[in-house]
């Protein structure tokens, strides 16, 4: 939508709305990853989920400086086996590909030519919460990454001035993650390796 348009509806109160793209709507059945992979010109940061392309708003800088501070400590403190990287798509399922906002992966899988990674290459996936995709980032996001077999999630949310991060693990019994800790100021884990992370100067940085 243009700026002219945008102005126009806050004006009017209403608007008609410019025609979508035809690749904006998925075939029957929905677009599978691959299909997703091929394609050029999307949006940044465009992902798949159930077959539906899914687009971001802008984010609030609080958003981007978490997503990188998290992604750089993480892999400065990686063993050698491990690499952290931000916003990289992720091939789950048939028709799902979500871009987690971080995630911990198979150094063996670093390539400068990859366009995304794999459930088994990956140990972990974080999600900072925004409020256009809160119910995503709670709910659909974390259900498919532990259907696909990914054994760590973190959901990272803001409550008022402090990062709070809610650590989980998959119970092998049901395939399903289980909350084992809600972290305020300090992140202190040891799996999927020894992590200490100062929440409280990243939060200082604001």
């Amino acid at each position: 939508m243009s700026a002219q348009s945008i102005d126009t509806y806050a004006e009017s109160g209403h608007m008609e709305p410019e025609p979508l793209p035809d690749w904006v709507i998925p075939p029957p059945g929905g677009f599978t990853a691959d299909d997703f992979l091929r394609m050029r010109g999307l949006p940044r940061h465009t992902e798949l989920i159930d077959g539906s392309l899914v687009f971001v708003g802008p984010q609030r800088m609080w958003h981007s400086w978490l997503i990188r501070s998290l992604a750089n400590e993480l892999d400065r403190q990686a063993p050698s086996g491990l690499r952290a990287l931000d916003q990289m798509t992720l091939k789950l399922a048939e028709r799902q590909a979500p871009e987690p906002d971080v995630s911990v992966f198979k150094a063996e899988a670093w390539s400068m030519q990859r366009t995304h990674l794999l459930p088994d290459e990956v140990v972990l996936v974080i999600e900072v919460v925004s409020p256009e995709a809160k119910e995503r980032d709670r709910d659909t996001r974390p259900r498919k990454y532990a259907a696909a077999g990914i054994r760590h999630f973190w959901r990272v949310e803001e409550d008022g001035e402090r990062t709070v991060v809610y650590v989980y693990e998959i119970d092998p019994a049901s395939g399903d993650y289980f909350l084992t800790g809600i972290h305020h100021d300090r992140l202190k884990v040891t799996v999927p390796f020894d992590i200490e992370i100062d929440l409280a100067a990243i939060d200082a940085h604001r």
